[in-house]
């Protein structure tokens, strides 16, 4: 299957951290309730995959953060699920599977988003 687009993001968790407490309303903007529970460094990291899926989409005008989840595979495996904005986007580029792998280490969040046709 062709890749039809890619995406890499890096956080870093101390700074984010301190956006979270100076913008309380900022967690509900940006998190699901369900990842809104999250430690810190996870929600880092679902962040670093919303930008990098945004990225690997092209970063259009309008995409809204409750549209692209990230949630737990029953093995911990994370995987996104795709609604609404995020997912008429990637149609429209033809992607039928998404990839994404993130990580949190040494103050640092990242993920990186495959998109393939």
């Amino acid at each position: 299957m062709p890749v039809v687009g890619v995406g890499i993001d890096v956080v870093d968790v101390a700074r984010f951290g301190e956006s979270l407490e100076r913008t309380p309303a900022l967690r509900d903007r940006l998190f699901t309730p369900s990842e809104a529970t999250r430690p810190l460094a996870s929600l880092a990291a679902r962040f670093a995959a919303k930008e990098a899926i945004a990225k690997a989409l092209g970063a259009p005008v309008g995409l809204a953060w409750h549209d692209a989840e990230i949630v737990s595979e029953e093995s911990g495996r994370p995987r996104f699920e795709l609604r609404g904005t995020v997912a008429a986007r990637a149609e429209s580029l033809g992607a039928v599977h998404v990839h994404v792998s993130l990580s949190h280490d040494a103050g640092i969040a990242s993920a990186v988003v495959v998109l393939e046709g």
